[in-house]
């Protein structure tokens, strides 16, 4: 019945051979994406919020560690707490070192990068992190393209793939088959600083005051 099969595989025409041979890779793709990465992205909200109030819990703690020791180690409890969280989503001015790092992690992974290009930071609506888009395109195959984002998912830093889109390289004259196009979007994250937010918030405030000030006035 192996034989058979086998025979069946090689009466069929090259491309749909090439098709047969890459279905493994692509099924693992396929599975890695919706079981590991895009889980990933429900997290980000969830990591704002406990940042922003691990921040408020810091600052009450603070304001009373003169007076008891007891506060004073709850303080340090909270600070880790913070420091871990911070680790998944860095600052702003750290993320173009993780950029480096997932580049870095590409070409590790046997990718041609062929477009790399960061895009404007989108802020979300509760101002809790930024989000900073990279445009991706890579030549390669699939095993190295699974390679990479098995590489990307075991980062500390969270790292959201989207919009992938795969196209089989046309083989021309010596070029080894199997080889793909890749395009893709890399999402990195960051913390807004407690400041930041704060200012974000008073110019939102500031900006709706002429407006109910205006409709209270007809």
């Amino acid at each position: 019945m192996t034989v058979n099969i086998i025979n069946k595989i090689k009466n069929l025409s090259p491309g749909l051979q090439l098709l047969v041979a890459l279905l493994p890779s692509l099924l693992f793709i396929v599975l890695f994406i919706f079981l590991v990465l895009l889980p990933k992205y429900k997290t980000i909200n969830e990591l704002g919020t406990k940042i922003t109030k691990l921040n408020q819990e810091i600052a009450d703690s603070e304001a009373k560690v003169k007076k008891l020791d007891m506060l004073i180690a709850e303080n340090k409890m909270l600070k880790a707490k913070l420091a871990k969280l911070q680790e998944q989503l860095p600052e702003e001015k750290e993320v173009s070192v993780l950029l480096k790092q997932i580049s870095e992690l590409g070409l590790q992974s046997g990718l041609e990068i062929l477009l790399w290009k960061p895009e404007a930071k989108k802020a979300n609506p509760e101002n809790l992190y930024v989000e900073i888009p990279v445009k991706v395109q890579v030549q390669t195959g699939y095993h190295n393209l699974g390679i990479f984002f098995s590489h990307v998912s075991r980062l500390p830093r969270l790292v959201n793939i989207s919009d992938i889109d795969l196209r089989v390289k046309e083989k021309k004259g010596k070029e080894s088959g199997g080889l793909i196009f890749a395009d893709f979007t890399a999402h990195t994250f960051a913390s807004v600083s407690p400041e930041d937010a704060a200012a974000a918030a008073e110019k939102a405030k500031d900006g709706k005051g002429p407006k109910e000030k205006k409709e209270k006035k007809e």
